[in-house]
């Protein structure tokens, strides 16, 4: 026997990885006394090919993360219609009116001005978009994202664009060694949340919190969504999925 054969599994499936996840999901909600039905796995595919997402749409999954719009604009028609769409990027402003009829979600709300330009495009539009706020937890300097003391300023302002929905909060803490050590920006985004509840009288029911390296202990936080990319799909290849011979965003 080929020594070098021996202890060499093949790799997993990508349905295998999807029921890995969703396994770690449960078993985390079992820890923190919840029901797995409640937690919404967003899978992320940007940069990974319809055909991958064809695959993980067929083992069950029907809920996927985009974040660039050309990207998904491209994509989104070579998928069966059964999947459901979020986008989970940073918005700019010359993308809204494209976005808006793909997402059913847009978890990266990250800034007054960007609410307003949604809201702006949604009334000229007739669309009602369904919006989570983007929270700089960590408050670090390159992170889009609200500070916690400005979302508590700026929250009425936000409550008053009307076709706005504002279904919670959202956050990406910033990478740790190991996962446990991301906990305390996940039970401060839940604690941000609980206090403008109380304080505003309204109901954030969504938190968006936790990614493939620690999601299990966003959930035993509170998380309502995950948004795992690799560990369903794979590592990333960097670039941007193009249909073939586009050579370009644009």
């Amino acid at each position: 026997m080929n020594p070098s054969a021996e202890n060499h599994e093949p790799a997993p499936s990508i349905e295998g990885r999807l029921a890995a996840v969703r396994e770690k999901i449960a078993e985390a909600a079992v820890r923190a006394g919840r029901d797995a039905g409640d937690i919404t796995l967003v899978a992320v595919s940007k940069t990974h090919p319809p055909e991958a997402v064809g695959a993980v749409l067929a083992a069950g999954q029907c809920v996927f993360g985009e974040s660039r719009v050309q990207e998904a604009r491209a994509k989104i028609p070579l998928v069966p219609g059964r999947a459901r769409w979020h986008f989970i990027g940073h918005l700019q402003r010359n993308k809204i009116r494209h976005a808006l009829p793909l997402f059913e979600l847009f978890h990266g709300v990250d800034s007054l001005e960007t609410a307003r330009d949604i809201e702006r495009v949604a009334a000229e539009d007739g669309a009602l978009p369904h919006v989570l706020l983007e929270v700089n937890v960590a408050g670090e300097g390159t992170k889009f994202g609200f500070s916690p003391e400005q979302l508590r300023t700026q929250i009425e302002e936000l409550l008053a664009l009307k076709r706005l929905t504002i279904a919670g909060l959202m956050c990406i803490p910033p990478p740790q060694p190991r996962a446990e050590m991301a906990r305390r920006f996940f039970v401060a985004l839940r604690g941000l949340r609980d206090q403008l509840e109380r304080e505003c009288r309204i109901s954030l029911p969504q938190l968006s919190m936790g990614m493939s390296g620690d999601f299990a202990v966003a959930i035993e936080e509170g998380a309502t969504m995950v948004r795992v990319g690799t560990a369903i799909f794979g590592e990333r290849s960097g670039k941007t999925w193009r249909p073939a011979g586009v050579t370009s965003d644009e």
